[in-house]
């Protein structure tokens, strides 16, 4: 698994504990005191999971997490506090669209759990994204070839399902594999 995994957090004592939870995680961890710096982070490291402190001196773990939802929304977000409110949390919820919500103290193993489904998540979702570029890509590329060919695309049936293929002149198949034969750049009929 590439990538990284980043804990935003003011307290020094709570980052070294999730650094060495997360220790023997396929994943590298990088950490942040505040928010801003946290921001920054996510500008120069390819970050897939981001789990923040709700109270941080100078902007809030909501506040951080809305930031990093609009302008890194493929991240996976995850809001760990001390000070569980019902407005702090409806507010991440909200506005940070959170993934999970954990309470200080946290169970290590559940958090761990929960950051490996957080990266899983991702890599699902970015690859999700990748077939659908591949697929808008091919639908391209046969309008294109539908358009120099008219009607090549069109799929005729049996009875039992089989596809049924007209046949063509010797002409028409010849311009047809001469089309794809080019090389990139040579331009199509």
């Amino acid at each position: 698994m590439e990538g990284h995994v980043l804990i935003v957090d003011d307290e020094k004592s709570i980052l070294e504990a999730l650094r060495r939870a997360l220790s023997d995680e396929p994943f590298e961890v990088v950490t942040a005191s505040s928010g801003g710096e946290g921001l920054q982070l996510l500008e120069t490291h390819p970050i897939k999971v981001v789990v923040s402190d709700e109270r941080m001196p100078g902007m809030s773990g909501s506040d951080f997490l809305q930031l990093v939802r609009a302008r890194f929304p493929e991240t996976v977000r995850i809001m760990l506090t001390g000070h569980a409110s019902l407005d702090a949390a409806m507010r991440a919820v909200n506005y940070g669209d959170i993934y999970r919500f954990f309470t200080k103290p946290w169970d290590d193993h559940e958090l761990i759990q929960t950051i490996r489904s957080a990266v899983e998540k991702y890599d699902l979702e970015a690859e999700n994204q990748k077939l659908l570029r591949t697929v808008k890509l091919q639908a391209d590329e046969l309008n294109s070839i539908e358009d120099r060919f008219p009607g090549i695309t069109k799929v005729d049936r049996d009875e039992q399902g089989f596809i049924l293929v007209e046949e063509g002149s010797k002409q028409e198949l010849s311009e047809i594999l001469e089309a794809f034969e080019k090389k990139p750049g040579e331009g199509a009929p």
